[in-house]
């Protein structure tokens, strides 16, 4: 579990339980020398910092500041030896990712491209996010290149590397992974089976690669997160991540599945951008910035595993990892952070804000079977900012399957509107959202109350009063 972070947005972050650590910083390249610049600062007294060496101009690489690795606190962990006995998952990905830097950088594709199982290990169970940071910025430019070039797969998942370097590690992940399979295709010595297979991976991956869009793609796609394996996983997010003063997550419930609703959840995630730009406009704030979620980062549930709630825990450590990766590379400028999940990833979520100490500032649930959590007093959402919408027909809400109703009166959540009809303000017709999969349909009273919660409007959510 995470440490304790307590404290507001704007609150000294240290005493959120994270380092101090604001910045931004230069994307490193793929083989061909591709780079972003990006600036970051670190603040005093946080850890010890020397600066590197420049770099030459012609290469156009990053350039900044690196932590001393020697001066660190004493219980940031020694070199990875291996496996301890008794030690931690997280404790032994943290070791492994200081061995990576203590490395000579030509060892450093050696070690990764020969041990492949320590990084799927340190992938199931990482470290921190804020503990990634410090390792992150800590290496120089050249063990950063090295990590990035044998092991894109790894720096792009990780929670704490900056978000460029993510996407431009995982969309080489993603292409390689194509070219791969295509090879698997093409080649048909591999067996029937295996063939298969790579037909189904490759259809998943095309879907990833729809949803990203191009270069002209408004606004900005970054992909932040991609795991090929099984039902996979992957998040898309619209909007610059590493400087929105609005952020909002996507959570999905049963059957989203990469496959098949990549492409409509990073629409849904699009239109929810370009409304909460609209309602920003309307309230005469043109300098705001938003960037939305597309996040399917957990294997959601079908009709065989829809009625345990593993499928929902593994969908509360994948999002409290997010979470705090976000809120470790904005640490001391954090966003206004929102969570708008549906179905069963309102568990999911319910579970993180209640198992997690970490705070969001708002969180909306549409055709929720609630969690063990009897009221919005156990949710760690500032300011109990959290609502529900229950649509006509749908057969989830009240169901408290898992434990609890988040619509009753005693849960003291917000009720949002999700009916239709006029808005109040716009004067514009609002759409009824029916049955359980309608919530996020575009012109729907739902998105218009989604947006506002994302952009810390709530007064103005319509609670489905009529008045």
């Amino acid at each position: 579990m995470s440490a304790r972070l307590v404290g507001g947005r704007g609150t000294n972050s240290l005493a959120r339980g994270t380092p101090e650590l604001l910045f931004d910083v230069a994307a490193v390249l793929t083989t061909s020398v591709t780079t972003v610049a990006e600036a970051f600062v670190v603040p005093q007294n946080t850890y010890a910092v020397v600066a590197t060496a420049a770099v030459p101009r012609a290469l156009d690489l990053e350039a900044g500041v690196r932590i001393d690795l020697s001066a660190l606190p004493a219980n940031v962990p020694g070199p990875y030896v291996g496996p301890e006995p008794g030690a931690s998952a997280s404790l032994q990905g943290n070791r492994l990712l200081q061995q990576l830097s203590l490395m000579s950088v030509p060892d450093i594709g050696t070690f990764l491209q020969s041990n492949p199982a320590a990084i799927d290990n340190l992938l199931v169970s990482p470290p921190l996010a804020r503990d990634v940071t410090v390792w992150w910025t800590g290496m120089d430019l050249s063990h950063r290149t090295a990590v990035l070039e044998a092991s894109p797969q790894l720096v792009g998942n990780l929670e704490g590397v900056p978000y460029i370097t993510r996407d431009l590690a995982n969309r080489q992940f993603l292409a390689d992974t194509i070219q791969a399979l295509e090879q698997v295709v093409a080649d048909g010595s591999a067996g029937r089976t295996a063939i298969e297979n790579a037909k189904r991976s490759l259809v998943m991956l095309g879907s990833i690669s729809e949803a990203l869009g191009t270069d002209k793609s408004t606004p900005a796609r970054t992909l932040l997160s991609l795991d090929p394996e099984g039902q996979g996983r992957a998040a898309i997010v619209l909007g610059d991540l590493r400087t929105a003063d609005y952020v909002s997550l996507l959570v999905p419930g049963m059957f989203f599945t990469i496959e098949n609703q990549m492409t409509d959840w990073t629409d849904a995630a699009a239109r929810l951008y370009e409304e909460q730009l609209s309602w920003l406009d309307l309230f005469g704030d043109s300098e705001s910035t938003v960037a939305t979620v597309a996040w399917i980062g957990y294997p959601t549930p079908n009709l065989t595993n829809v009625g345990g709630i593993g499928l929902a825990e593994q969908g509360r450590d994948s999002l409290a990892a997010a979470i705090e990766g976000i809120q470790s590379i904005r640490a001391g400028n954090e966003p206004y952070l929102t969570v708008i999940a549906h179905s069963y990833g309102s568990t999911a979520a319910l579970l993180a804000l209640t198992e997690y100490d970490f705070e969001i500032d708002a969180l909306a649930m549409v055709g929720s079977p609630g969690s063990p959590a009897q009221s919005v007093a156990e949710l760690n959402v500032r300011d109990a900012n959290v609502w529900v919408g229950e649509a006509a027909w749908d057969p989830i809400p009240n169901s408290a399957y898992f434990g609890s109703d988040p619509g009753s009166a005693s849960y003291g959540a917000h009720p949002m509107g999700v009916s239709g009809g006029i808005d109040a303000i716009t004067r514009e017709v609002l759409l009824a959202s029916t049955g359980h999969n309608e919530y996020f349909s575009a012109g729907t009273e739902s998105m218009r109350n989604f947006a506002l919660i994302g952009i810390g409007r709530g007064a103005y959510v319509t609670d489905g009063s009529g008045q």
